[in-house]
């Protein structure tokens, strides 16, 4: 019998690099009141969100993911010809084929192997994962991972449960070898029972092809869930790491709505002291974009630093859900020239 060869390849991988782009149009809770009835203080009671980013009518979801991406490589030092592999999570790319990845690739002038990743809220992290693997096993040196979202385009204005919360973004990181280990090991999983929480229906928004389907979902159900459910994934992510919350510099949740957030540190029972991403408020719920854009945003505020040990984890339709701990980044020092 033959013997075949497998690839090995270093014994450590970290991010080394974050970039993310965000829509210039900011649309206030008032904008969106336009439409949904509701008001600016229910909203903000309800989800902590004040305003949100929605792409402009010419901006595309791989025009934002290219973005990101370029920033991306620029804070990692590392060139687009240099990756082996492009992952890109997103749940709103308006085609089945040809898929998101191997577009950003173009654009980039890439021709790594690129796919995409539908896990929902949580694809960022399960990218992360599969990207830190992808590295350690051998097949490629540099992986580029993007979580993007244009919700915006998915969404019925007039639907409570989602027009306040969701909204559009991207952010991209290099993952790469390193000599001591900036990605914990993942923990992850699948609650499919509650599958019929978070899906998509179709209703008349047309895209120009006919009715497209929008989310649409229980959030009083996701409420109950989330917050409990994750608070043990978490706990199991800093378990395989080799580390306690004691550790942590920073928490770095999915950016669902701010209620979640707080109700779910305070059932981890953090330490005083970790800094707590709160991106949701200005940014919205961008789903698989929300960790990167998060994390970016404690590194440009300076609630991190690069260096600092975050936990990242994320939930969404699926249900699914990933966290791992990771050794924050650099980001990107200036603003990225366009890719075209």
């Amino acid at each position: 019998m033959a013997t075949i060869t497998q690839r090995t390849g270093p014994a450590a991988t970290a991010i080394l690099g974050l970039g993310v782009h965000r829509p210039a149009r900011s649309v206030t809770n008032d904008e969106v009141c336009e439409v949904l009835d509701s008001d600016d203080e229910w909203i903000q009671s309800r989800t902590g969100i004040k305003a949100r980013r929605f792409a402009g009518d010419d901006e595309s979801l791989v025009d934002m993911a290219a973005s990101a991406a370029s920033k991306a490589l620029e804070a990692a030092g590392v060139t687009a010809e240099a990756l082996g592999t492009i992952i890109l999570a997103t749940s709103t790319h308006a085609q089945h084929t040809p898929h998101a990845a191997p577009l950003v690739a173009e654009r980039l002038g890439s021709k790594a192997a690129a796919f995409d990743v539908g896990a929902g809220c949580a694809g960022f992290c399960h990218a992360l994962s599969v990207a830190s693997d992808l590295v350690r096993g051998g097949n490629a040196e540099h992986v580029l991972v993007i979580g993007v979202e244009q919700l915006s385009r998915f969404m019925d204005p007039a639907d409570r449960s989602t027009a306040m919360i969701f909204a559009d973004g991207a952010g991209a990181v290099i993952v790469g070898a390193a000599d001591t280990a900036g990605i914990g090991p993942v923990a992850w999983g699948s609650e499919g029972s509650k599958s019929h929480v978070i899906t998509q229906s179709h209703s008349c928004r047309d895209l120009g092809s006919g009715a497209s389907p929008v989310v649409q979902m229980e959030g009083t159900a996701v409420f109950r869930w989330a917050p409990f459910a994750m608070a043990d994934v978490a706990r199991a992510a800093v378990d395989a790491a080799g580390l306690t919350l004691e550790d942590l510099d920073a928490f770095i949740p999915h950016q669902a709505n701010l209620r979640i957030t707080e109700t779910l540190a305070r059932n981890l029972k953090l330490p005083e002291g970790i800094a707590i991403a709160r991106d949701i408020v200005d940014s919205g719920n961008t789903s698989a974009a929300s960790v990167p854009l998060a994390m970016e945003r404690m590194l440009r505020d300076g609630e991190a630093a690069p260096g600092d040990t975050a936990l990242l984890i994320a939930f969404g339709a699926g249900l699914s859900f990933a966290g791992q701990v990771v050794t924050l980044p650099r980001i990107a020092p200036t603003a990225p020239a366009s890719v075209s």
